[in-house]
């Protein structure tokens, strides 16, 4: 089947170097506070944090999910770009061998940002992966970035 890549482009209000401090250097904090319904918590197995390392995440008892596991390919803070891949866990399914994601906040004229996000599904041999599995994902992670996003306008001093 081969590799089915996406990429997004929006808005955002706060400034790229906050946006990426909270939601790629900080996560393994601050996503499980925001959202302890579903994340029950986020630890580095492998690593300091940077490129190289291994991040597990751990859902909540009702989650659909039980974890799944991030290699950080590069982190870039200087130009606020991650890659990471996802390369274990149940949200693979039995097609996925793998989900690369590429993450880049670029300053915008007024002072906010411009997120932009790529992932590539890696399926396993010719597995099909289907448009409401992508899309489905896709959800998951905006609604992560909507619910950082509101804490930081909420939160104008944190992060920054």
């Amino acid at each position: 089947m081969g590799v089915t890549s996406i990429s997004q482009e929006f808005l955002c209000p706060i400034a790229p170097s906050r946006m990426f401090k909270a939601l790629i250097i900080d996560s393994k904090n601050l996503i499980p506070k925001l959202l302890p319904q579903f994340i029950a918590s986020v630890e580095v197995t492998q690593g300091d944090g940077g490129a190289g390392s291994i991040e597990q995440v751990n859902f909540t008892e009702g989650s659909h999910f039980k974890y799944v596991k991030h290699r950080i390919d590069e982190l870039d803070q200087d130009n606020f770009v991650c890659k990471y891949t996802m390369i274990e866990g149940d949200a693979l399914g039995d097609k996925l061998e793998s989900i690369g994601y590429e993450v880049k906040f670029e300053a915008a004229s007024d002072g906010s940002s411009i997120c932009k996000m790529t992932s590539n599904y890696n399926p396993i041999g010719e597995a099909e992966v289907k448009e409401e599995e992508i899309i489905a994902g896709k959800n998951s992670a905006m609604g992560i970035y909507e619910v950082v996003e509101t804490f930081l306008v909420e939160n104008p001093n944190v992060y920054s």
